[in-house]
């Protein structure tokens, strides 16, 4: 037969002939499959098997298999896993040339239906990447295809709404929010896939997305799998195969922004979207329900807003934070009514001077205060209807460098880098805890808060924990905000001490910022560790941290991002001097002490999962998705992805079948910075570029 491939492999070539190219012409010749399957044996057949069908984890490459993972996708998707094998006795993958990978290419091809012809494929593999392998239809994802209008699967029919008791306790099949539970720890109850059986790990499906900005968490109800993609859209998938079963776009008046996900609760599922509307859709149809635009405190200033977290629904509340970086007075976070999306009270993060705590910004006027972004989802105790969120820090900076002489006044810059904790049903502050004032290097402390119980004093204690961009984790009594401990992964060198009763910290004098001389800060602005979600286990008592090894110069070079006169240029951390800059980092909760960690050559871009079969998954930049053991931080398990991992990482149970699933190919600042500055360096300290993977965006699901 005839296949489609050939009509644009013919019109690729054009660029390396000057013959006409048409739809007759052959992508690839019957010499060149021929000298493919010789090279196929002898390199490839000896894991994948004489005829291409693979056996237990190694993946076969014709048939049903790949149909449904290289059908509508480009070749450069393909030849990007080639080109990772066949591995090296070293261990390293790769070696082969580029002709020779083509001509492998062209033997796969034809073993799956693609019929030769008299051209040659190019042997260069660059030439071919943006070539697609056509699908066959009925038989590939394709989130972007036409739904028919009205369509409700009997997956969706027998859909149940999220009560208030399961977002506090969910099943263990279901991922309900970003963290699984309201107290965020980001682990997984599910033990199918355990370290004796991850050999057994395969792909179970993989599903095409529209590029763009994000770092989406998936989630997922009962066999549903709800999904925040660009531009502004909601995917309603099968959790088991990834077909669609509805879409929801909305016509944003805005570009679309990177966003963190969704929100489930009774029958709808809270979207925010780029021009700051908070939206609530029907979890079996994706049909409106309401549609609540957030009013922000200064109208002009609109564009610098944005709705960066996913919502968090705290009984009959539907919480929002907004960020707010360079607007006037700040940010701050919303709730709304659940049923119908009116507003019932704000939190701003920043006070105006004749308010408590406003004297607490050098005595700058109400306009000039600006940062304080409420850009991570919160936590929730519905014990105690208190929310607990983290507020960033500001970027003008200037200002609070040198005090004004007024004692009346102080630079600590009120609430910025604290943990708030507030009646949920009202909006009331109950306590405020500050882990850096006067933050003059843009090393937030505004990511998750974990509820936690550990033993403090022989007394089981409910704390919140917090990891800032130092990879400090901090805790404090949840119910008074009393600062309890800190334990630093020695990734940092602007705090020399932390007050053991206080938590208050000093810094090193010669790390404040100076125009006129060039000073080493570890970490970079990037963070040791971003936005990425830490994980806690149950199963081990300890949290798990994933962390880039990064440091950066502040003086008169490199970009403007405070307004003390700084420039900011990345420079490398002086413990990744072997090359290797991520980390994934154990801490033992109880005792306060670290526990293991595990270097990698390549920055962990996505959060960590914790499960009860006692493994711990993150995705790098290698890219590549593995699983260690949660005891001993052995590596145990690893798959190649065809792209950046950017999300978290999440696991759910269908029909008896536990998945591991995680967004790839998602672009975001943290993969931006991750990329483009933050790289691996050889031992003569020359940077060593990650590949650059040929994929697409796209959700992979993992299964026995």
């Amino acid at each position: 037969m005839k296949n489609s491939l050939l009509v644009v492999l013919a019109s690729s070539m054009l660029s390396v002939s000057s013959a006409p190219s048409h739809a007759a012409d052959p992508a690839f010749s019957a010499e060149q499959a021929q000298q493919g399957r010789a090279l196929y044996q002898r390199h490839c057949g000896s894991c994948h098997g004489p005829r291409l069908l693979g056996e237990h984890v190694i993946p076969a490459l014709v048939g049903d298999r790949f149909d449904r993972f290289w059908r509508g996708k480009p070749l450069g998707a393909l030849t990007f896993h080639f080109q990772r094998m066949p591995p090296a006795p070293q261990g390293d993958p790769g070696g082969l040339d580029d002709a020779t990978y083509s001509r492998i290419l062209a033997f796969v091809l034809s073993s799956n239906g693609f019929e030769a012809g008299d051209e040659a494929m190019p042997l260069d593999l660059a030439a071919i990447s943006d070539v697609r392998i056509p699908s066959i239809p009925g038989t590939t994802v394709d989130v972007t295809a036409p739904i028919e209008k009205g369509l409700e699967s009997e997956l969706l029919k027998a859909l149940e709404p999220v009560t208030s008791e399961e977002l506090a306790k969910p099943k263990p099949a279901d991922w309900l929010t970003n963290g699984r539970t309201l107290d965020a720890h980001g682990f997984s109850p599910l033990a199918q896939i355990t370290k004796d059986n991850l050999e057994f790990v395969t792909t179970a499906w993989r599903a095409p997305l529209q590029p763009g900005l994000g770092m989406p968490m998936p989630l997922v109800r009962q066999g549903v799998m709800y999904l925040h993609t660009f531009p502004d859209t909601v995917l309603a998938l099968d959790a088991t195969n990834g077909d669609v079963l509805w879409r929801h776009q909305h016509e944003s008046a805005r570009p679309s922004s990177q966003k963190m996900g969704l929100a489930l609760a009774g029958d709808m599922v809270l979207v925010p979207t780029s021009d700051l509307h908070v939206l609530a859709l029907r979890a079996k149809t994706g049909e409106l329900v309401w549609d609540h635009e957030i009013q922000v405190e200064v109208p002009q200033m609109h564009m610098t807003y944005n709705l960066r977290s996913a919502p968090l629904v705290t009984g009959n509340r539907v919480i929002q934070g907004i960020t707010a970086s360079a607007a006037p007075k700040g940010g701050f976070a919303v709730a709304l009514d659940l049923e119908t999306g009116s507003e019932v009270w704000r939190f701003r993060s920043i006070p105006g001077p004749e308010e408590p705590h406003g004297h607490t910004w050098n005595g700058m006027n109400h306009h000039m205060r600006s940062g304080g972004s409420i850009w991570h989802q919160g936590t929730y105790d519905p014990e105690t209807d208190t929310l607990y969120l983290g507020v960033a820090p500001t970027y003008n900076t200037g200002p609070l460098l040198h005090p004004v002489d007024d004692e009346s006044m102080t630079s600590d810059a009120l609430y910025t880098n604290c943990t708030v904790a507030l009646n949920a049903s009202t909006g009331e502050m109950r306590w405020h805890y500050q882990h850096m004032a006067n933050d003059q290097w843009d090393l937030d402390w505004v990511f998750e808060r974990q509820l936690v119980t550990v033993p403090i004093n022989d007394k089981p204690r409910k704390v919140v924990l917090n990891v800032g961009k130092m990879a400090i984790v901090e805790a404090l009594d949840a119910e008074s905000g009393r600062y309890l401990f800190s334990v630093d992964a020695g990734l940092q060198n602007v705090i020399t001490a932390i007050d053991p009763e206080t938590g208050a910290k000093t810094i090193d004098p010669s790390k404040m910022p100076d125009p006129a001389k060039s000073t080493v800060i570890c970490p970079s602005a990037g963070g040791a560790r971003s936005w990425p979600p830490t994980s806690y286990s149950p199963a081990s008592g300890h949290l798990y941290l994933p962390l880039t090894e990064s440091c950066m110069t502040l003086g008169s070079e490199g970009a403007r991002l405070l307004t003390s006169g700084v420039g900011i240029t990345n420079t490398p951390h002086p413990d990744s001097a072997d090359g290797r800059v991520g980390r994934l980092q154990a801490v033992d909760i109880e005792n306060w002490t670290l526990g293991w960690r595990q270097e990698l050559e390549r920055p962990i871009s996505t959060g960590v999962l914790t499960t009860a079969g006692g493994l711990v998954f993150v995705g790098d930049m290698e890219p590549s998705l593995k699983a260690f053991d949660h005891e001993s931080g052995e590596l145990l398990w690893q798959a190649p992805l065809d792209e950046y991992p950017s999300s978290g990482i999440i696991s759910y149970e269908v029909n008896g079948t536990q998945y591991i699933a995680v967004v790839v190919g998602m672009k975001n600042f943290h993969i931006g910075v991750l990329s483009g500055t933050l790289l691996p360096r050889d031992l003569d300290g020359q940077a060593q570029a990650p590949p650059t993977p040929s994929g697409a965006a796209g959700i992979w699901v993992f299964s026995l």
